[in-house]
């Protein structure tokens, strides 16, 4: 398992690797552009570059691209679907010239209507994504189910596969925290097992891409999107060891978007806390 953590671009993306190498990872998320404005963001050649020569001589081994929360691909809104295209065009174009891992996605948002109708609009908006690009995988993340966000369950997650048509780079990115809020107890590593054999039977073993995790402030089946520090939450260091130790998960890039000590994201201590909750929940499982 590759642990690292979300990590700012500023600077220009070989700034992340350095940022990631400060903190001990071995895998960092970015934002390709400003989570709080439209417009899409294209490295410079130099910028990409000096990226992958930070990653050639660092030991940040994986690196994964959140498309920004502002997209919906299911709105009923044809603006808002179209500027989540461009956006989501744009974030698979970098994660190709960078040599991501995978682009992770949030898919959409029913908000009130229905929700296989606003499963076929994002299907067909990151269809025509995929049409449009080349390479990088996408990761379809799941949900804490809030708001008629889509995803929340396997079963909406292998509806959304379908509805894109089934393209062979989509796959699953797993939130710890999100499975805990959407109801999914993950906090004992019988847990963890019988929610992946249910991911596995929806989705399939291949489609297992990525991962976050993140303790959670709210309890089980709270629907809240809320992160916790690794061990502060619900889950708890001991299930965060639980899920971190889940020997399916082995070779998978791990990231954690927790607030942080100082409301800055991760730092290397709490990279550190995960890194070993991982070696404990692999020794609590008989692995070594």
């Amino acid at each position: 398992m590759l642990i690292g953590a979300h990590v700012s671009p500023a600077g220009g993306p070989a700034k992340a690797v350095e940022r990631g190498l400060e903190r001990g990872c071995r895998a960092i998320q970015i934002f390709n552009q400003n989570p709080r404005a439209w417009k899409p963001r294209a490295y410079a050649q130099e910028e990409i570059t000096a990226f992958r020569e930070a990653m050639a001589t660092g030991e940040v081994d994986a690196l994964l691209i959140h498309a920004v929360y502002l997209l919906n691909c299911a709105s009923e809104d044809p603006d808002v679907r179209d500027k989540s295209l461009r956006s989501l065009i744009a974030s698979l174009q970098a994660g190709a010239a960078l040599g991501a891992h995978a682009v992770v996605l949030h898919p959409g948002s029913a908000k009130t209507g229905d929700v296989d109708e606003a499963i076929a609009r994002a299907g067909a908006t990151i269809r025509e994504a995929l049409e449009e690009t080349e390479d990088c995988p996408l990761h379809l993340e799941n949900t804490a189910g809030a708001g008629g966000t889509l995803g929340r369950s396997f079963h909406e997650l292998a509806a959304l596969m379908e509805a894109t048509g089934g393209d062979e780079r989509l796959g699953i990115c797993l939130d710890s925290c999100h499975l805990l809020a959407s109801g999914f107890d993950v906090r004992t590593a019988e847990g963890v097992s019988a929610v992946l054999d249910d991911c596995v039977a929806g989705v399939g073993s291949e489609r297992l891409g990525s991962l976050h995790l993140n303790d959670s402030q709210t309890p089980l089946g709270s629907n809240r999107d809320r992160h916790a520090p690794v061990g502060a939450g619900e889950l708890g260091e001991d299930g965060c060891a639980a899920f971190l130790g889940e020997p399916r998960f082995d070779g998978l890039p791990c990231v954690l978007e927790t607030p942080g000590p100082q409301g800055k994201g991760p730092d290397r201590d709490e990279i550190a806390l995960a890194v070993a909750l991982r070696e404990r929940g692999r020794a609590a499982r008989g692995d070594r």
